[in-house]
Formats: structure tokens, C-alpha cells, sequence
């Protein structure tokens, strides 16, 4: 983790925000922060945040609003802040395009933990684009930048936040069975589940994109008991 990582902090709650500005930025990042949601577009475009923590309720704009607007032009780690413990909340979170999730009351010291495992895959991330932003694997191209998925014929798929990643982790380790414990800790570095679907649903949304069903997969195929196993080879 590079020492002066900038993280942004938006939570309404004055004191909880002064305490999350006051924590990370002991432990050596760059902290900006606002309690409106009507200022983080401006703050995420205008400046160099890696990672923002996100308040779900905020005056103005709620969370999952401000979570979609981000995704759409950049790939900066985000984790929701909230009080809502539902599944489906976490879910509808996720789906929007954040990374992780927490609950109050946290603990910092697990907060800080996922931000900064967030902030090195958002590293990753980035290290790779520098690299090309093309993969190409069983006929199809992955564009990084675009978050788009072209098959031979041209047809082109725009890839939700957490089927880009689910792509990533399966291309990143092609060949390997993986597990969704192992999947989940690839892309997400949050608490889940045993009944926590998650894995299942995305995987099921990316064959459908990739022409694939269930039954018959030879891209994304099912290892009964273990898990799945990413076929092709990346390019």
C-alpha cells in the first residue's frame, strides 16, 4: 500500500466522520471527507481517491444512487457504510457496484483491514490495465477498460461491476478449481454466509453472457461439491 493512499469518507454523522478522517489518516493515508452525497461525483472526478467509504443513508442522494453513478466511469474501490443488516441489502449493494459492506457499529481495525486489501486489488487492477487492456480467451474479447465482453461475432455484453470481477478471478486462476470461499475472498473482502448465494447468482448472469447454460458449460463449469473451474486459456 502506497503510504499516502487517498480514501474519502462520506457520512452525515459529524462525529463518526470526524472519528473515520481522524483513524485513517493515523494510519498514514490522505483523507478527504464530506457529509453530502451531492459532492462525492465532484470529489471522485476532481481528485486521486482510491477507495471511498460510503454512507448508505445521506441527505441527498442515498448511497446505492451515488454507488451506480461511480461505477459508471470508475473502477475506485468503494465500501458501503450502513445499519441495514438484511441480505438483501448487502446484495442490492453489491449489485450496484460496490466491493464490500459493513455494518455498524464496526470495528476500525477490521474496517482499516478491508480497506486497505481493497486498495491492493484496486492496485492490481490498475497495474494491469497499464498493461493492455485486452484479454482474449475462447473466441471471446475482454475489453478492461470498457468493462465489455465481445464474442466472435461482434455481439457485444456490458459486464455489471460484480461479473467483471467474477471474470477477472476466474481468468487470473484458469485452470484451477476454485471454491466459493475462494471466489468470494478474490472479489469481495467482506463478511458472508453458508446461504449466501452470491457466488451462484453471478456465475449464473456470466454464462448466460458468455451463451452458456447450466447444464452444458464448457467455459465456467461446475465441479459438483468443490466448486468451478475456468476452462480456457487467457491470452
Amino acid at each position: 500500500m502506497a503510504e499516502q493512499d487517498h480514501i474519502l469518507i462520506v457520512e452525515d454523522e459529524p462525529i463518526t466522520r470526524e472519528q473515520l478522517v481522524s483513524y485513517f489518516e493515523d494510519e498514514g493515508f490522505l483523507v478527504s471527507s464530506t457529509g453530502s452525497g451531492d459532492e462525492v461525483q465532484r470529489l471522485v472526478n476532481e481528485t486521486d481517491v482510491i477507495l471511498v467509504l460510503l454512507d448508505i443513508k445521506l441527505p441527498g442522494k442515498d448511497g446505492l444512487t451515488l454507488t451506480r453513478e461511480i461505477r459508471a466511469n470508475s473502477d475506485v474501490g468503494i465500501i458501503l457504510v450502513t445499519s441495514k443488516n438484511e441480505q438483501i441489502d448487502r446484495i442490492l449493494g453489491l449489485e450496484s457496484g460496490a466491493d464490500d459492506y459493513v455494518t455498524k457499529p464496526f470495528d476500525p481495525r477490521e474496517l482499516l483491514s478491508r480497506a486497505r486489501n481493497l486498495i491492493r486489488r484496486v492496485h492490481i487492477q490498475q497495474s494491469q490495465k497499464r498493461k493492455g487492456h485486452i484479454r482474449l480467451f475462447s473466441g471471446f474479447k475482454l475489453d478492461l477498460n470498457k468493462r465489455e465482453l465481445t464474442d466472435d461475432t461482434g455481439i457485444t455484453s456490458q459486464l455489471s461491476a460484480g461479473e467483471y470481477q467474477l471474470l477477472l478471478a476466474f481468468m487470473e486462476k484458469a485452470g484451477e478449481v476454485m471454491n466459493r470461499d475462494q471466489l468470494m475472498n478474490r472479489i469481495r473482502n467482506r463478511e458472508w454466509f453458508p446461504d449466501d448465494r452470491y457466488i451462484d447468482v453471478l456465475v449464473g448472469q456470466l454464462r448466460k453472457k458468455l451463451g452458456e447454460r447450466a447444464a452444458n458449460a464448457k467455459i465456467i463449469t461446475t465441479i459438483h461439491g468443490t466448486g468451478y473451474l475456468f476452462t480456457p486459456e487467457v491470452a
